[in-house]
């Protein structure tokens, strides 16, 4: 067992052979087996050289991925003998064509099988005293047959070989062009940090060292040293999220917070949604919270979404309607979190100018979208200000999405990337038009060569079919003429040599022979009118001299 794993796996050689391409591989052989031994029969062919005709073709469809090369050569140089292997040099051409690496090695084996075909058959056939005709129609027959299919197997294989490569340099190149985008929003995004921790930091760390000043001030009073704390309180929250949002901006990952900051961190979730409104209270702003419904977890994502939501909204309601009554609400739906603030219309002018971005409510609805949920601001009657959010639960953070390119692969996370300019992209993996033209050419000369070979070839055969009838075809006349009993020579001179396919196996045919005669059939050239039916002349000669003729009629 282990001895016949070994054999099939040399068997298959490099490239990988299932067990459907070896049912494929037999089947292919076993139709090429019997034709080739309905050529083994048109041609007189004994019942061993049938055989062993049959036994060739399995075992050269066999071994043409191993050896294609060798066998090439192999069936090439056999063809000569056994004319039921001539349909095999196509499969083992067309095989060699696209196996054999190297122009140079490809051009050696078939030139070497090319040379055993015309050689070997040119001494096969050298008794008929016609090599110049055997060589022509050989070539023709090796041209049609082997070298054809070979160029038109090394081509397409070639062009399959190509579109692989194009689309293994269009991988890489999407994988590349990711790499560097990136890599250039990484570097952004530490710019964009240093920015932030230097001068937001900065400003931060004045204010809180300004207001820690102001606490232990004797001068102020009560209500003074209350709000100078809640200023301290909302400055450190500020160092805080200022130090989480540049170690997001630097690693993608939020900063760790330090061991003496922990015990009063900044909360980042519905959880924290109290403490903002308690510090919110502590400035002076009546604000109001109100939870209804069950509780429920919800993704990280979402959490956070809901804490910035409620952050915004009332930033928006300290800017822009200042001492005017805040509303916050959480309503657990089935489905979703509603996070609501309203508020009303401001009690009266503003302390000065409001410092806007103007990109808050912005934010706000491409972060609940990035979770799968939705933002809504505007105004209500009376003159307030509604922002209400919707945030479903367990909803995975969005913004990943397969992109299939020109070649059917898929590329994630392409969102986060910048759109790729498919033209650049098209520019950078087009074949000159020089190219395409030149491959249609090449395809185009191919098949016009073929037809070119394949009407020489029935041309030549034709013309050998129109010789081999003159060589095996007689009057009547030249028949009643010849008289039993005349000299073996002087007969032979006078008739045609008869060796035709066309009266193959004719002089066995018809009355029994005189024993131990040699016989020679030829074909009437006036034929019966019956269809299916031939006319056979055969002359038979014992001991130099001719001892019997007939005339009878054969099945065709």
């Amino acid at each position: 067992m282990a001895r016949t794993r070994a054999g099939l796996g040399w068997l298959k050689g490099p490239e990988p052979w299932t067990r459907r391409m070896l049912a494929g591989d037999l089947v292919v052989a076993g139709v090429l087996a019997l034709v080739g031994l309905g050529v083994e029969e048109l041609d007189n062919g004994s019942g061993l050289r049938m055989l062993a005709s049959a036994a060739v073709v399995v075992a050269l469809t066999l071994l043409r991925r191993r050896l294609p090369a060798s066998t090439l050569v192999t069936g090439a140089a056999l063809g000569a003998f056994l004319p039921g292997t001539i349909l095999v040099t196509m499969l083992l051409g067309w095989s060699a064509g696209r196996r054999i690496i190297g122009v140079g090695r490809a051009a050696a084996a078939f030139t070497l099988a090319f040379f055993a075909s015309v050689g070997l058959g040119v001494l096969h056939e050298w008794s008929q005293m016609r090599p110049l005709l055997v060589v022509i129609f050989t070539t023709l027959m090796f041209l049609a047959t082997t070298v054809i299919p070979g160029l038109a197997s090394r081509y397409w294989s070639q062009r399959r070989t190509l579109l692989s490569a194009l689309q293994e340099r269009n991988a890489q190149l999407l994988r590349e062009r990711a790499m560097v985008a990136g890599q250039a929003r990484l570097r952004e995004r530490q710019r964009i940090a240093q920015d932030m921790h230097d001068s937001l930091g900065h400003q931060l760390a004045l204010i809180s060292v300004h207001t820690g000043a102001l606490e232990v001030d004797p001068h102020l009073t009560d209500r003074q040293l209350e709000a100078v704390g809640v200023l301290r309180q909302a400055s450190v929250a500020a160092m805080h999220e200022l130090r989480e949002v540049v170690g997001i901006l630097r690693d993608g990952i939020e900063a760790p917070v330090p061991v003496e900051e922990a015990a009063q961190p900044a909360a980042r979730g519905v959880a924290g949604i109290g403490g903002v409104v308690e510090a919110a209270r502590g400035a002076g702003t009546d604000v109001r919270l109100t939870v209804t419904g069950e509780p429920r977890p919800l993704a990280a994502a979402c959490d956070h979404a809901a804490y910035r939501i409620v952050q915004e909204g009332l930033t928006n309601a300290y800017k822009h309607a200042p001492g005017a009554p805040i509303a916050v609400e959480l309503r657990y739906e089935d489905d979703s979190l509603v996070v609501e603030i309203a508020n009303g219309p401001a009690a009266g002018p503003g302390a000065g100018e409001v410092v806007s971005g103007g990109q808050g409510l912005t934010g706000l609805r491409e972060r609940a979208r990035l979770v799968g949920g939705m933002v809504h601001a505007g105004a209500v009657e009376g003159g307030g200000f509604r922002v209400a959010g919707v945030l479903p639960y367990g909803a995975e953070p969005a913004g990943v999405e397969e992109v299939a390119d020109d070649f059917g692969q898929r590329a994630q996370g392409l969102r986060a990337v910048p759109p790729m300019d498919w033209s650049v992209v098209d520019r950078e993996l087009a074949v000159p038009e020089r190219t395409r033209t030149g491959g249609f050419a090449l395809g185009c000369g191919i098949a016009f060569a073929a037809v070119v070979l394949l009407v020489i070839v029935g041309g030549a055969g034709v013309a050998l079919l129109v010789g081999s009838m003159d060589d095996s075809m007689i009057d009547r006349a030249e028949f009643d003429a010849v008289q039993v009993g005349a000299p073996e020579k002087t007969v032979r001179d006078r008739l045609p040599s008869g060796g035709s396919f066309l009266v193959a196996g004719a002089e066995r045919k018809g009355p029994d022979r005189p024993e131990g005669s040699d016989c020679t059939a030829l074909l009437a050239r006036d034929q019966p009118s019956g269809l299916g039916k031939d006319l056979v002349f055969r002359f038979c000669f014992t001991d130099g001299k001719l001892v019997d003729k007939q005339a009878y009629e054969v099945d065709q």
